[in-house]
Formats: C-alpha cells, sequence, structure tokens
C-alpha cells in the first residue's frame, strides 16, 4: 500500500522539482520514492506547473485571494465575476459600476499577490458581459472561462491581438462543436481551451432537472466525446486546446481518473472552499465541513435553472414556496424576471458569502459532504497531488 506521508527529504526534492519545466509528484512504497511525471497544462503559449484550474465561485466566494494563493502553488487560480455588485457597500456607486470597479480591484490585488497565473470567469448571462471581458483583457488577466450561456460570437476578437486565453466551458460535446464550428466561420479562430462540466457541479448546472441522473451525461462520457469533437479544430488550427474536466473532481484520484480518459486537466471548485485562504466567511466554510451527503440537493433557481445547494432552513422555505419581495437596482442578469421573481438570488448568495445562512444558502458540489477539515491552499494542493501520484502508480 502507498505511503503518502510527507517527510523531509521528499519535500526538499519537491520544493525543487516543481520549479522545472516537468513537474513530478513523489511519494514513498516501501522506501522507494517514486516519480509520476505531470507535463501540466499547456494553453497554447501559457503553461502552468499543475494539471489543476480552481473553479470559479460567484458572488465572491473565489476573489483574488484564493486566486492569488493557488496560482502562488502552480495551479491556476480564478477569480469569479459574478455578482459582485452584491457585495458593493460603496453607497454613491451604482451596481453596474460597482460590479466593473470591484473586479478590476480584484484582478489587480491577485497580480500583486503572485506571479502565477491568475484566470476570470464571466458568465455569458450577465447584463454586462461584454464590460466583464473588456476588463478582463485589460488588466491583463491570463486567461477568461466563459460559462452560463453560449458565446456565439467570440467576445475579444474586435479587441485586437491580445494574450488572454479563452477557455469555452461546455456540458456536451454538441455544445462545444457549434461554438467551435460558428467561431472558425466568422472568425477564422476557435477557443484555446474546453472546460466540460458534469452534472455533479455545485451552483447552477447546465442540464435540465431530469436530465441531471442521465447515465448520458456522466462526465466519464462526456470528455471523451468533447474531445472527438475539438480534434479538427486542434489539426486545422494547429494548437493544442486542451480539455479540461470539471464538475464532482474532489480527489487526486479522480484527476487521474479523468487524465487518463484524455482530459488534460481539470477544474475543482467545491474543494477550494474549505480552505483558509477562500474569500467565503468562515460561517460559509463551515457549511461544507458540518454536512452530510443528504444535505445536498437540487432546487430550481428563480433564474429558471436547477442548481445544486447545502440544503438549509433558507432552501427549505425556497420549496415551500418563500417569497421576499426586493427591489431590484439593476438588472445583472439578462434572464432574471426580477418582478416575478420569488427572492433576489444575488443578495440570497451574497447573505451566505457574509456568513448570515439565515437570509440565504450555499452553492456546493455532489462531494461537498466529504469536507471535513478548513486547511490551507499550499496543504490541500499537496494532497491532491499525493493523491494523485498514489492513484497513478497503480
Amino acid at each position: 500500500m502507498l505511503q503518502t506521508e510527507s517527510i523531509a527529504p521528499i519535500d526538499s526534492i519537491l520544493k525543487f522539482i516543481t520549479h522545472q519545466t516537468n513537474f513530478f509528484a513523489g511519494t514513498y512504497c516501501q522506501g522507494i520514492l517514486i516519480m509520476i511525471k505531470n507535463n501540466g497544462l499547456k494553453i497554447d503559449d501559457l503553461h502552468s506547473e499543475l494539471p489543476i484550474i480552481q473553479g470559479g465561485m460567484g458572488i465572491g466566494i473565489s476573489g483574488s485571494n484564493l486566486a492569488a494563493a493557488v496560482a502562488e502553488e502552480g495551479a491556476i487560480g480564478v477569480i469569479s465575476s459574478v455578482g459582485l455588485c452584491a457585495l458593493n457597500t460603496d453607497s454613491s456607486m451604482d451596481n453596474k459600476t460597482a460590479s466593473k470597479e470591484t473586479l478590476k480591484k480584484e484582478i489587480r490585488r491577485a497580480k500583486e499577490m503572485t506571479k502565477g497565473i491568475i484566470g476570470v470567469n464571466i458568465m455569458v448571462a450577465v447584463s454586462d458581459f461584454d464590460d466583464l471581458v473588456n476588463i478582463a483583457v485589460n488588466e491583463r488577466a491570463d486567461l477568461i472561462i466563459i460559462g452560463g450561456g453560449l458565446p456565439l460570437k467570440n467576445p475579444v476578437k474586435k479587441l485586437g491581438n491580445i494574450k488572454t486565453k479563452i477557455l469555452l466551458k461546455v456540458s456536451s460535446a454538441r455544445a462545444a462543436n457549434l461554438i467551435f464550428k460558428l467561431w472558425d466561420k466568422n472568425h477564422s479562430n476557435v477557443p484555446d481551451g474546453v472546460v466540460v462540466e458534469g452534472p455533479l457541479a455545485g451552483g447552477h448546472l447546465g442540464f435540465k432537472p431530469d436530465k441531471i441522473d442521465d447515465p448520458q451525461n456522466k462526465l466519464e462520457i462526456l470528455i471523451p466525446d468533447v474531445i472527438q469533437a475539438v480534434i479538427p479544430f486542434r489539426n486545422k488550427f494547429k494548437k493544442d486546446i486542451p480539455v479540461i474536466a470539471a464538475g464532482g473532481i474532489f480527489t487526486g484520484a479522480d484527476m487521474c481518473k479523468f487524465i487518463k480518459l484524455g482530459a488534460n486537466a481539470v477544474k475543482m471548485a467545491t474543494r477550494f472552499v474549505a480552505t483558509k485562504e477562500c474569500d467565503a466567511s468562515d460561517e460559509f466554510k463551515q457549511a461544507y465541513v458540518n454536512c452530510k451527503k443528504e444535505d445536498i440537493g437540487i432546487i430550481q433557481s428563480p433564474v429558471g435553472l436547477p442548481g445544486r445547494v447545502i440544503i438549509n432552513d433558507f432552501t427549505k422555505k425556497i420549496v415551500a414556496g418563500y417569497k421576499k419581495p426586493f427591489n431590484c437596482p439593476w438588472q445583472c442578469l439578462k434572464n432574471c424576471n426580477y418582478k416575478t421573481a420569488p427572492y433576489c438570488i444575488s443578495m440570497a448568495l451574497a447573505n451566505a458569502k457574509r456568513g448570515n445562512l439565515k437570509e440565504g444558502f450555499v452553492f456546493a458540489g455532489a462531494n461537498a459532504y466529504l469536507v471535513d477539515k478548513i486547511v490551507s491552499v499550499k496543504e490541500l494542493i499537496k494532497t491532491i497531488m499525493y493523491e494523485y501520484n498514489a492513484a497513478c502508480s497503480i
């Protein structure tokens, strides 16, 4: 049985080799050091030491603090641009302006904290999508992950020659093929990579409620299908176009599994919530530590999508028909009918981020119940890489 307990000689070796061209995860097996080669993640001319992208979690959960800490460890840290206006405390600033200005500050702060790779998650569904894309590019974010809808047009084409990479987030090979064909036809280019998010993810899901448990939508099936859809474009444009697996990935063993299936990397969000550097409140993080498997369920969001959450008293009231009238200062989501919505989801999530779970709820992936303690990002990534090494050594 592989032993993954860290000892001084391994730490010294790992500290040295993480700065080499190829990263190796090391562990001892009956006194013998085993090294598993890992080429990291290559996105065009951008190279991450580790094949891990920290998922973007909206309304301030993954801000500059978490993203910088992840990037500093050799993975890719991601700031979520979603719902930043809900956290605005400056009464002199309208919500649209607050959304943009807060994102600028978060990107700048993260880049001051690390020389590692910083990405920004942006939803097509938000009203200021184009503005947020422009800010991410102008602030020199290393990459943008576009999800929450299908970008039928390349949002950065008009900005000219830029270095910011564009990753498309999809839930099917059909969606990937559609966008790649449209961008190829209309812009003579394609996204730099694809994130394939399966139905075990947290938050809003890209599946209809009756399709969440469909065996055909398992990530194990989606990944090979998307890889096949991308291959013709890899050949045509002579670029790698990596495929990243996401949704329900919790351990290094999961990472090994999907990389063996052909994925180039994984995107993990849930496991990064219970870290000391996560931008959420202690109460938010503790909800992960305290929850059980039966506490995780699906609710219908007021914006018309199913969402995976940790069930609490607030979500129980929602299911029972709870309504909380609100004044909407700015329609932050294009498809949100705030006049008929039973409550403001942005405010509910902002309340949870601040620790007020009586007036909000926590989005979480299907495996959130496996979280048992709050650790540092450094310790978490080290653990994930040990798990990866152990699984891939078998």
